[in-house]
């Protein structure tokens, strides 16, 4: 944690805030909130939140002026408004105090980490609930709990917090999430979905998961997860279901936030697909393609864009795909040029998340050995893209599809798809590199068959 000096020092010397300390006119104003506790903690940040006790408007319209940056007003109610610089990365948010009281106004705030204060005009800081000393402690504590009932999302900043900078909670504020965590259906879900983003890209995301577990506070945001408590331990996982999930996520090696909620939800449809055969072995045959389409309904609530549900989507239904590729005794290039096709450009993703899995299921049906050969297939699967990757970059179109069409004399139809596409394998093979091989090989392999593809 960085010095008061340090932090003093980078607030003084801040570009953006000397440039409006001369538009304040003797106006009492104070630098408060995220940008303060990012500061300590050595993170960089470019929203700042400024308070004042009166005229909030007057000042957001002096800054957005002086600056020639733009302004937003989000409450006009209750004074609140944004100056969106002209990098639009830089912003600030200007706001009224609670009832004009600035001491009213840091209780009210969500954690006391973030109630910290710094008079820009006196050049001194404001502390009353001891914000700096919750940060030395790295531990969440709330001045009001009633702070989190008035806004529910803050419960799920909780976890999120904990995900990124791996933070205490304070017990009251455990028990306070415990005790109310249905409120967070209140939030929309819109704000839920900005809070996940954040919080599986936090380093310290699977201790996060089974913190809001045992508060019973992740059910309420995911419901499945009820579904996955249910499977036990079995030949092929030491873990239940749900800590296999979770040990998942910890296992990433990256802070990909979606490849990371694909981790904890990669086994969706294990539930589903569930069977015991008389041997006592589990089974759970499709439950890739099973899981791939229950996670669609669940982030579709959750407000995720459709690309980041095709994302995950994808992840959750092909997880099995690469280790089941590389475990047979031959492996043509074929086979893993139609997988590349198929994930590019998450090739590296999905490799990830296989080794991940695989990492994560030590059942004892599972040797030593049997996780030492899938991880090498994993990795020589992994060196076949990276070296292929500038072959598909740079794939020249040497026939188009009119001119296939004229060759082989036939009409739009899957044919011509199918030729395309063979065309193209053996363009990634090496096998044709010209326009003339690429007219040999159609003639050779298409022509006198076509009718049969």
């Amino acid at each position: 944690m960085k010095s008061f000096d340090f932090v003093k020092r980078e607030i003084q010397n801040d570009e953006v805030l000397k440039s409006i300390k001369t538009l304040l006119n003797g106006q009492k104003a104070w630098l408060v909130g995220g940008y303060i506790r990012d500061l300590f903690l050595n993170i960089k940040s470019f929203d700042r939140d400024i308070v004042v006790l009166s005229n909030a408007q007057k000042l957001a319209k002096n800054i957005a002026n002086e600056l020639e940056a733009t302004l937003v007003e989000l409450d006009c109610e209750n004074e609140i408004y944004r100056v969106v610089l002209k990098d639009k990365k830089n912003y600030l948010d200007i706001s009224l105090a609670l009832d004009s009281n600035i001491l009213k106004d840091v209780k009210r705030r969500d954690f006391t980490i973030n109630s910290i204060m710094f008079d820009i005009s006196e050049n001194n800081f404001f502390d009353p609930c001891d914000g700096i000393l919750a940060l030395e402690q790295k531990k969440l504590i709330c001045a009001d709990l009633n702070n989190l009932s008035d806004d529910p999302l803050r419960m799920l900043r909780v976890f999120r917090f904990v995900s990124l900078y791996d933070f205490c909670v304070d017990d009251n504020v455990l028990e306070f999430i415990n005790n109310n965590a249905d409120l967070i259906k209140k939030s929309a879900p819109e704000r839920i979905n900005q809070e996940l983003l954040k919080f599986f890209g936090g380093d310290f995301c699977a201790k996060a998961l089974l913190l809001a577990d045992e508060c019973n506070f992740l059910n309420k945001i995911f419901p499945f997860v009820d579904e996955i408590k249910k499977i036990p331990p079995n030949t092929h996982h030491h873990l239940d279901l749900f800590h296999h999930c979770v040990e998942t996520v910890k296992t990433v090696r990256t802070n990909n936030p979606l490849l990371k909620l694909a981790a904890f939800c990669h086994d969706i449809g294990k539930p589903k697909t569930h069977t015991v055969e008389p041997s006592g072995r589990h089974r759970f045959i499709g439950h890739d393609k099973v899981g791939g389409r229950l996670v669609v309904p669940v982030l579709s609530n959750l407000k995720f864009s459709k690309k980041q549900i095709d994302y995950v989507s994808k992840m959750v239904e092909n997880h099995i795909y690469p280790s089941a590729l590389m475990s047979a005794d031959e492996v043509q290039d074929k086979a893993k040029i139609r997988f590349i096709k198929k994930l590019d450009p998450y090739v590296k993703d999905i490799i990830e998340l296989a080794r991940a899995d695989r990492l994560c299921a030590r059942g004892p049906m599972v040797s030593e050995q049997m996780v030492e050969d899938n991880l090498k297939n994993l990795e020589k699967l992994l060196d076949f893209y990276n070296e292929i990757k500038p072959r598909l970059e740079n794939l020249p179109k040497l026939l188009d599809g009119k001119e296939i069409m004229q060759i082989l004399n036939i009409k739009p139809s899957p044919i011509l798809g199918k030729v395309i596409e063979a065309l193209r394998e053996a363009q990634i093979e090496g096998i044709v590199k010209t326009k003339e091989e690429a007219l040999q090989f159609i003639k050779d392999r298409y022509e006198s068959n076509c009718k049969e593809m």
